[in-house]
């Protein structure tokens, strides 16, 4: 009798999760002049890609504007429920870091037919489906093509009043910075990767929506917020702080981590993109910190939580904004 090993599905692909991002630094240069589209009549273009925030968001009429966003990305777990469930959960959150409620999701996904079975896609799309249900989202469809590599995602579509955007160009000096999910997930997943490691604190994390955060901002009257994912906590205060035109104060003592995330740091389990989002923000950056407190504040989050200018609920104030100065973030 003989049996079939299981399927580890981050094998199956050069990268994983959020982490697969293309290097900020080099997609700023790839995008930068790609604006100029004219919003048809009765609409208007509220945010675009002017400040690489985390969705476009459309005004559609009184008090109301469409946010338009899609992420998708190859398996950051070997589970293809759990991967599902991810990658929706991550897609969701853009909605979620503009202060909206997302209303339909469509399907993204590459699948390499002659090397996975369609059981296993069926697995993917099911966890999708119940994080999408959780969010009281509905998919509508989608699009799949044959691929190489396996990636799943959605594009999601939701509503936001324009008057009660969360931007990542409202930081104003003199407020807190919250972090609404601990950091530490790029070191586990990358360690789950290398070894089959099983982290549930990771997933947990990974597929807990940022619906609640997303509220609770916007009933704090919080007016600028971002979520961290692949360019990692310090890669998406810059760009917060350089939007504003202010600068943070961050205090590292007071970021939250994953239980095993300096453990897996400690034995080197360091993406790539993590150390490619250090090098982007280092020339903006001064530290009082040593190399491995900077990695893992840059490390590659996958779902991760929002960064608020501003105080929410439940979540810890990590550092403030002060006035603009020759550097974007102080770590101390």
């Amino acid at each position: 009798m003989t049996t079939t090993a299981p399927v580890r599905l981050t094998q199956t692909a050069h990268g994983g999760g959020c982490a697969c991002k293309i290097p900020p630094g080099e997609l700023e240069e790839i995008v930068s002049g790609l604006v100029g589209v004219d919003s048809p009549e009765g609409s208007e273009m509220v945010v675009g890609l002017d400040d690489g925030d985390d969705a476009a968001v459309v005004r559609i009429g009184p008090g109301q504007a469409v946010v338009v966003t899609t992420d998708f990305f190859t398996p950051v777990v070997d589970d293809a429920y759990d991967w599902g469930r991810i990658a929706a959960a991550n897609a969701l959150s853009d909605v979620y870091a503009m202060g909206g409620r997302p209303i339909v999701a469509v399907n993204l996904v590459g699948w390499p037919r002659e090397v996975l079975p369609a059981e296993l896609l069926r697995e993917v799309l099911r966890g999708g489906l119940d994080i999408a249900r959780e969010a009281r989202c509905p998919v509508g469809g989608g699009h799949s093509i044959d691929d190489p590599e396996p990636k799943y995602g959605l594009a999601v579509t939701g509503l936001v009043d324009p008057d009660r955007l969360l931007r990542n160009d409202r930081a104003r000096a003199g407020l807190p910075i919250s972090l609404t999910k601990p950091l530490g997930v790029g070191v586990l997943n990358n360690r789950h990767k290398a070894t089959g490691e099983l982290f549930p604190q990771a997933i947990a994390s990974m597929t807990t929506l940022n619906a609640d955060a997303g509220r609770a901002a916007v009933e704090a009257g919080v007016e600028a917020a971002t979520d961290v994912t692949g360019f990692g906590l310090l890669g998406h205060l810059h760009k917060m702080m350089r939007a504003s035109e202010v600068s943070a104060v961050l205090d590292a003592a007071a970021v939250p981590y994953l239980e095993g995330a300096r453990e897996a740091l400690r034995d080197g389990y360091v993406s790539g993109g993590t150390r490619r989002n250090l090098d982007w923000v280092r020339p903006h950056l001064e530290a009082s910190v040593d190399q491995d407190e900077l990695l893992l504040l840059a490390d590659a989050q996958t779902s991760g939580g929002l960064l608020v200018v501003g105080e929410v609920p439940g979540a810890p104030v990590i550092g403030e904004v002060v006035a603009g100065g020759q550097h974007t973030i102080r770590v101390r």
